[in-house]
């Protein structure tokens, strides 16, 4: 088997600015994504924030899951 050294040359070269050029592309959209996202999505809220779901004890005089659900969308809230 005979071995072309320009050839390969040519091909490793190739292969190099491809990577390189995929790498650039990939850190170049990761900057505009971050330049464009207002917040980060994942951090933990500090200050006055409150909790979404909080577990309450049942008590009889208490909404049932219908009547919650029904008030939920009466008022959307």
């Amino acid at each position: 088997m005979i071995v072309s050294v320009p050839k390969t040359m040519r091909r490793l070269y190739f292969m190099t600015l491809l990577v390189a050029m995929s790498c650039l592309a990939y850190y170049a959209m990761s900057w505009i994504s971050s330049w464009i996202n207002p917040y980060e999505h994942h951090e933990i809220p500090e200050g006055t924030a409150v909790r979404a779901f909080q577990e309450v004890p049942h008590s009889p005089e208490a909404l049932g899951a219908g009547e919650r659900l029904r008030f939920y969308y009466w008022y959307g809230e």
